[in-house]
């Protein structure tokens, strides 16, 4: 029997095998916090050809049944199968192209000037045995040890204590110290271990986005990025923004429900990367989060609410170092997590890492750092001063929100080119083969082309006599950009979609503008923009400046970074020195609350045009506009 997937992959099914562990066994992960029990709901697949068996609906809808959705762990094939994998079902694990675009992070450590020294560390410790003559407690004894090695006034838990007696038995007083500390900072004991078990050191490096979870698995011997996984952030389902979240938070009483949902997303990637590694749960030494303002203190538990109220304060932007059994992680529960330090309300640890991983605070020149995602966050300075603010612009760039819209993965319409007179569209898709939806730079390039041949006009309306690829859709007119009649499911942007993306890059143009303007700058005193967020490894900067989403400057000044907030996660993981340097960006830095500046909404309502409305602004665009 075969389970075949609408994207064209290929299963083998076992006799009597679920649909969920098939999946898992040929590579595919699905998302799964009760871990294939049927009790969560989260393994969504839709049933296109075939018959099953279901053993259980759980929490389904009456709608979803009627329309042959079923969860993978409780459905069994009776012969072959085609399903559809909702996106927001699949967990992305082991993305190669992801993981080749990170392989050389260690040498790019070294280009700080640093060396790997993570906070956390480990030391082989030989104590004598107990004898009558020397008949000290066992952590007196450990204590007597560490002095010899020069490490006195170590801190010890009362849960490193309570497990301590048996380890060293078992160990034959052979055993390996895990701790934290030194230089200025008090040693403290994490946990201990025999040389034969917990012996590989790991730790993992994360990124809560608002719309997605990424996860880095990482050796702390050597910088290699092992593995990444990343899902979607379940809290999505509560709201795409943050603050329809706080609002769920506090309003709604949902807190703790919401850091529970991204909590079960982390955990279900780290628990997907220790399997395929067979990875013991404490071999995983520490964590870094890094996230924006609001994601920081829901992933804690934190009340978010004073952070959508004016004056917009927020209870913590410096994190102590908690532990992962304090975060419900499923790593090390003795391990340190380290949070990446926020600013201010909407600009938050997500942002100070980026900046750290961009280097534009070691450096003179004057540049602007944007994080494009579904909120857009904005920098600029060199290494004498930082002015930062933020803007709401959606999910849209993450696909969330847009008929065909996914994340910059395997399968995502990543560029468009629009024949002039036939209005045939050439595509690009990400790892080749069939495409399965567009992503962000897909969508900027559709609307410039469509924009630059005449489909659409400055307002973002199609233009329907134009061509036969501008049909009438379920929500009004849309384009056609790939007909697909093999799965009868064509990838097509709608005016709406056009709608949201004009009002998403106007939001993130009119920061950039308020921002300059209140540090007394033109477009033209910027010499590097450092663009991070999710698309920005395939970003056409001439599009996007045609689509009035970035500032017309030359086009050598643009440097994309992608993920830069999980870098500069990594980054602080790997690096005592550089995990200080980030908490040094976050306290230079100024920001400037953008609501309540008048010029501001000018400047919005000004730029929800393509390209703008002032078009002396863009004369690259204007000059190419038949």
């Amino acid at each position: 029997m075969e389970l075949r997937l609408t994207t064209e992959e290929v299963v083998k099914l076992k006799e009597k095998e679920n649909i969920y562990s098939a999946l898992k066994r040929s590579g595919i992960y699905l998302v799964a916090s009760c871990g294939g029990k049927g009790t969560c709901g989260k393994c969504k697949v839709k049933i296109v050809e075939g018959d099953c068996d279901v053993i259980s609906y759980g929490k389904l809808t009456q709608k979803e049944r009627e329309s042959n959705i079923v969860l993978a762990c409780q459905t069994v094939p009776k012969g072959d199968v085609l399903i559809e994998i909702p996106k927001e079902s699949r967990l992305v694990v082991g993305d190669k192209i992801a993981i080749a675009r990170t392989k050389d992070l260690a040498q790019y450590l070294k280009s700080y000037g640093v060396e790997i020294n993570p906070a956390v560390k480990r030391l082989r410790l030989k104590l004598p045995p107990p004898t009558i003559s020397d008949n000290i407690s066992d952590l007196e004894r450990l204590k007597r040890t560490l002095n010899e090695n020069g490490m006195s006034n170590m801190r010890f838990s009362h849960v490193f204590v309570s497990t301590m007696a048996d380890t060293l038995r078992i160990a034959n007083w052979n055993v390996e110290l895990t701790y934290v500390g030194g230089d200025d900072i008090p040693y403290e004991a994490i946990f201990l271990s025999s040389l034969e078990t917990c012996s590989r050191r790991f730790a993992i490096a994360v990124d809560i986005g608002t719309t997605t979870v990424v996860v880095y698995l990482v050796s702390l011997l050597t910088g290699e990025i092992v593995d990444i996984g990343s899902t979607y952030n379940s809290q999505m389902r509560h709201g795409d923004d943050v603050i329809t979240r706080i609002v769920h938070a506090t309003e709604g009483g949902g807190l703790l429900e919401l850091k529970d949902a991204v909590t079960a997303d982390i955990n279900i990637i780290v628990n997907s990367l220790k399997e395929r590694h067979g990875i013991e749960t404490c071999e995983i030494d520490a964590a870094t989060i890094a996230g924006n303002t609001t994601m920081s203190h829901i992933f804690w538990g934190l009340n978010p609410g004073s952070i959508r109220e004016e004056p917009y304060i927020p209870t913590l932007n410096q994190f102590p170092q908690w532990k992962g059994g304090t975060a419900k992680l499923s790593i090390n529960p003795q391990s340190p997590v380290y949070t990446a330090p926020c600013v201010a309300s909407y600009v938050g640890g997500d942002i100070v890492a980026g900046v750290l991983a961009s280097k534009m605070h070691r450096n003179p020149e004057i540049a602007l750092f944007m994080d494009i995602g579904t909120n857009g966050e904005i920098a600029i300075g060199n290494n004498e001063w930082l002015m930062t603010a933020a803007c709401s612009m959606g999910p849209c760039f993450e696909g969330s929100g847009i008929r065909c819209g996914m994340r910059a993965t395997s399968g995502a319409v990543e560029s468009v080119k629009i024949e002039p007179n036939t209005y045939e569209p050439t595509i690009g898709v990400i790892g080749g083969g069939h495409p399965m939806g567009i992503c962000g730079s897909g969508m900027i390039d559709a609307i410039s082309e469509m924009f630059l041949t005449g489909a659409i006009n400055q307002k973002g309306k199609f233009v329907k006599e134009k061509t036969d690829r501008i049909v009438e859709g379920e929500d009004g007119l849309e384009f056609v950009l790939y007909r697909d009649k093999a799965h009868h499911k064509d990838i097509v942007l709608t005016e709406v979609d056009v709608e949201n993306i004009i009002r998403a890059k106007a939001a993130l143009y009119a920061g950039i503008k308020t921002l300059l303007s209140e540090v007394g700058f033109t477009m033209d005193a910027i010499e590097k923009v450092y663009i991070a967020g999710g698309f920005g490894n395939y970003i056409n900067v001439e599009r996007a400046i045609i689509l009035g989403m970035l500032p017309d400057i030359p086009k050598e000044r643009f440097i994309f970074m992608g993920n830069a907030s999980i870098t500069g996660a990594y980054l602080c993981l790997l690096s005592e020195e550089l995990r200080k340097e980030a908490e040094d960006v976050a306290s230079k830095m100024t920001y400037i609350e953008l609501s309540v500046y008048r010029s501001f909404m000018d400047e919005y309502m000004s730029a929800l045009f393509l390209p703008h409305t002032d078009m002396s602004q863009f004369p690259t665009a204007a000059g190419m506009i038949k």
